[in-house]
């Protein structure tokens, strides 16, 4: 490879590395190219699944300030998913095709800055997609305020059934308290 197709090389990947959430860094050795396509296929838009030279990707990780750890991953045929928006939703895909395929090996990933092992790209797979941990928080966040506003509707209510009791119990406690009163002048007036 000439020097300027390596120096473009190294450009384009340190652009991916800079330009997407995510990157998961995969073994692919002994998929054929049709597995290969399925898996680009299943991974869709979000995620853009590359071959790339380790030498290469190392410069590139290095320029693009990648974390060490990451960078000594790549060892053995590698290939790259990089991801654009949602990585649970690519890591997802990622696993699931590497249950269906077992040469396909999950090495590690860098996401948001941070180099991960394969251990934790699986479990970063476990967790739910983007969408689904939304609209969680938008219930839970609408159940607190439907909470809220029924404690604030509850208080003047409690306030009003509790003046209603002092009324119901004085009323109450003022007829009893005015019949003895009654009942005296009637015995002073026979005396």
């Amino acid at each position: 490879m000439a020097k300027a197709h390596k120096d473009a090389a190294i450009a384009e990947l340190k652009s991916e590395f800079e330009s997407s959430s995510g990157a998961v860094l995969t073994e692919y050795r002994g998929l054929s190219v049709a597995q290969v396509k399925e898996l680009r296929d299943n991974l869709g838009e979000n995620a853009r699944f590359r071959v790339v030279k380790n030498t290469l990707t190392k410069r590139a990780a290095n320029e693009a300030g990648v974390d060490e750890r990451f960078r000594e991953l790549l060892e053995g045929p590698s290939a790259i998913a990089f991801v654009r928006g949602d990585v649970v939703e690519a890591a997802k895909g990622l696993r699931d095709f590497a249950k269906a395929n077992p040469m396909l090996v999950i090495k590690g990933g860098f996401i948001d800055g941070q180099s991960m092992d394969a251990a934790e790209v699986t479990k970063l797979a476990d967790l739910e997609s983007r969408e689904v941990l939304l609209a969680k928080l938008a219930g839970a966040m609408k159940g607190s305020m439907a909470n809220a506003a029924a404690l604030f509707n509850a208080l003047p209510t409690q306030a009003a059934q509790l003046a209603e009791a002092l009324r119901a119990k004085r009323e109450e406690a003022g007829e009893t308290a005015e019949a003895p009163a009654e009942a005296a002048p009637a015995e002073a007036a026979a005396e």
